[in-house]
């Protein structure tokens, strides 16, 4: 492989992963400290980069060398940071989301692919109470914040900037043309989270947990109509405007994992869940392949039940309804 076809590699993984779009060369001649003539030179390959610069480049885009020049290692690179409490803002995390999806609604062609282990993070974001009991829930418990030891949980306290924020997450989500494949343990970590404060005893009362309880049956009423239709649409839409297309499986025998498979054009990233709340990514080619043809195993072993199986589609849902009405029922309030 020459020097010339190296640097087209390079650029051409520099526009996949850069959110400059024509302003590019302005971005490379920022980083390169160079005017943005001479980054269009070395753009078109009219001019080689230098050694330093290509260094600047692949760190800060990310780029493996090794992949460029065709060198075949036996380990698989990924993207990611850990989050970690001390430096760790919410907020922050969620403009993350935010750019990511923007990113992926960029593309022409775009498929999202999500083997629900538990309730998408999107899905928080249709109703507040939902997004606040979460919020808590990772700052309180996950991340261990000392401000939060002994607060107890208030759905009041939700900053109003926060949700905002959240509810574009879900807009960007929507865009999405998206594969969920379900099955019938997907709600029950989220409702071991909630029975577990319950028992801890960091609701204020009762009341608070019933009206939780009520936004997921809200919530799951939503998904059933989006499932059916085939499409996502804004829960507080009456007209039901279609916004994305949803393909909706239900698995009764595999797990999910939480993983994240998006097709963009001719491109593949798999996102990998770790730790409860870390992701890494990867472009490999080979990873996503494999990935990809694991989500289509998932697939033929599982029920399609949008649009079509109404009965199957009727079944799930019952399922997990009826779950929910059991723990409302247990509060008696």
């Amino acid at each position: 492989m020459t020097t010339g076809e190296i640097q087209n590699l390079l650029f051409k993984a520099i526009k996949e992963k850069s959110n400059a779009g024509s302003n590019l060369s302005d971005e490379v001649a920022s980083l390169l400290e160079i005017s943005t003539d001479s980054a269009y030179r070395r753009m078109r390959g009219e001019k080689t980069l230098s050694v330093n610069e290509l260094q600047t480049l692949c760190l800060h885009y990310k780029i493996s060398v090794d992949k460029l020049i065709g060198l075949q290692a036996a380990g698989i690179n990924f993207t990611g940071e850990y989050l970690d409490k001390k430096t760790f803002r919410f907020e922050e995390y969620v403009d993350s989301l935010i750019q990511n999806l923007a990113y992926m609604n960029s593309f022409k062609k775009k498929t999202f692919y999500y083997s629900c282990k538990d309730l998408p993070i999107f899905h928080h974001y249709h109703f507040r109470e939902i997004a606040a009991f979460k919020w808590f829930f990772w700052l309180k418990t996950y991340f261990q914040f000392p401000e939060f030891e002994k607060k107890k949980f208030n759905f009041n306290d939700h900053p109003d900037d926060i949700f905002k924020k959240e509810q574009k997450v879900l807009s960007l989500y929507n865009e999405l043309p998206s594969v969920e494949i379900w099955n019938l343990e997907s709600m029950n970590i989220f409702f071991r989270q909630i029975e577990f404060y319950r028992d801890s005893q960091v609701f204020s009362s009762d009341e608070d947990v019933y009206q939780l309880y009520e936004s997921i049956g809200k919530l799951w009423g939503h998904l059933e109509k989006q499932a059916s239709l085939g499409y996502k649409f804004d829960y507080n839409d009456p007209s039901q405007k279609k916004i994305g297309e949803l393909k909706m499986y239900f698995n009764e025998v595999l797990l999910g994992d939480n993983n994240m498979l998006i097709e963009m054009d001719n491109m593949r990233m798999t996102y990998v869940s770790h730790t409860t709340i870390n992701f890494m990514f990867t472009r490999d080619e080979l990873f996503n392949s494999n990935m990809y043809n694991h989500i289509q195993n998932q697939m033929q072993r599982s029920t399609l039940i949008s649009e079509v199986s109404e009965r199957e589609r009727a079944r799930f849902f019952r399922l997990i309804r009826e779950k929910i009405e059991h723990r409302k029922e247990s509060l008696k309030v």
